[in-house]
């Protein structure tokens, strides 16, 4: 099983938005980046959960556990992508068929399939959404144990490891210490 990275620089983000054109898989990629939600959560969500709501409380598939978290901005923003005549039943990310929504190997080829248009060389899959909001969280400055807390992790050097911290800090000693 390959280890899935976080994307640690915003220009490759901007490029991964640009890439992905379809709106639902530009809506799904925002979405995972701002709401560090694990992908089984995401996709089962319907349109009538996120329409005109500034904030969501679900049950963790994984943990079962009950998370809120409220809408930031740019999932505000990306939530006016979903089509007007949208059904509130109707999945927020519809597969072809339009009467379930997109699989979790579907969601894993559209990032990858972006990722090499973009040019993003990092290693992609559906958990790189979720690492990145974490990321880009810790690399902002807020508190670890918050973080961890969004993340439903039980330890602050668990959280440091899924977002690679540590390998970074292994990695700078390797290229600091020249003897």
């Amino acid at each position: 099983m390959n280890i899935v990275q976080p994307i640690r620089k915003k220009t490759d983000i901007n490029k991964m938005k640009a890439a992905l054109g379809n709106p639902r898989d530009k809506l799904l990629f925002i979405f995972g980046i701002n709401s560090a939600l694990r992908i089984s959560d995401i996709l089962k969500l319907k349109v009538g959960d996120v329409r005109g709501k500034d904030a969501i409380t679900l049950s963790e598939t994984k943990t079962r556990k009950t998370k809120r978290f409220i809408f930031n901005k740019a999932i505000k923003d990306a939530l006016k992508l979903i089509p007007k005549e949208s059904n509130d039943d109707a999945p927020l990310f519809p597969s072809r068929k339009g009467d379930k929504a997109i699989s979790r190997v579907q969601a894993y080829r559209v990032l990858n399939e972006a990722a090499k248009r973009a040019g993003v060389n990092v290693e992609i899959g559906t958990h790189t959404l979720r690492k990145t909001w974490a990321f880009h969280a810790y690399k902002r400055g807020y508190d670890l144990t918050i973080i961890q807390g969004a993340l439903n992790h039980s330890s602050q050097r668990e959280t440091l490891r899924y977002i690679g911290i540590v390998q970074d800090d292994i990695d700078n000693v390797y290229m600091e210490v020249n003897l």
